[in-house]
C-alpha cells in the first residue's frame, strides 16, 4: 500500500507543479480589475502540492506493508473501469448523448439489477434532457454522432 500512496502523491504532486508553473505564465497577482487568470489556479495547485507531501511524509513514516489490491479487489473496479472506459470511446463515434445512454442504461441493467424497461426509460430521459439543456437552451455544442446528425442537429 505505501508504493501505491508513494506513487499516487508524486503523480498529483507533478501535476500540482506543471499548474504552478503554468498559472505564472498567466500571472498570479492582482490586477486593477482583480485577482488575474493564473491567481487561483496558482493556489490550487499549491495546495495540492502540499497535501501530496502530507501523504508521502505519512506513507513514509505509517511502513503499511498492505497489498494494494486485495485477492478478489480488482473485479468490482473493472466492473466500473471498462464500462466507462467504452463510453468514453464512444464519444467519438455515436456522440456524447447516444454513449451517456447506453452507458446508463448497460450500467443500470448490469450493476444496479434495474429492469430494462426502467434502465432503457431513464437512460433516454435523462440523455434527451441533457440535449435539450445544452443544445437547445444554452446553446453549448456537445460531441455528436450519426443520430443527432440524422435528426438535423
Amino acid at each position: 500500500m505505501r508504493a501505491a500512496d508513494l506513487t499516487i502523491a508524486f503523480l498529483l504532486m507533478a501535476g500540482g507543479v506543471l499548474v504552478i508553473w503554468d498559472s505564472t505564465r498567466l500571472g498570479i497577482g492582482w490586477g486593477t480589475d482583480g485577482p488575474k487568470s493564473g491567481f487561483f489556479p496558482f493556489w490550487l495547485g499549491v495546495i495540492l502540492v502540499a497535501c501530496c507531501v502530507a501523504i508521502a511524509i505519512q506513507a513514509q513514516t505509517r511502513g503499511d506493508r498492505k497489498p494494494f489490491v486485495r485477492p478478489g479487489g480488482l473485479a468490482p473496479v473493472l466492473k466500473v473501469l471498462l464500462p466507462a472506459t467504452a463510453f468514453v470511446a464512444l464519444i467519438h463515434l455515436v456522440g456524447l448523448y447516444v454513449s451517456s445512454a447506453l452507458y446508463m442504461a448497460l450500467y443500470m441493467r448490469l450493476i444496479g439489477r434495474h429492469s430494462w424497461l426502467t434502465a432503457v426509460l431513464l437512460s433516454v430521459g435523462v440523455s434527451v434532457v441533457t440535449f435539450m439543456v445544452f443544445e437547445i437552451w444554452f446553446l453549448v455544442p456537445m460531441p455528436k454522432g450519426p443520430l443527432e446528425a440524422w435528426l438535423g442537429y
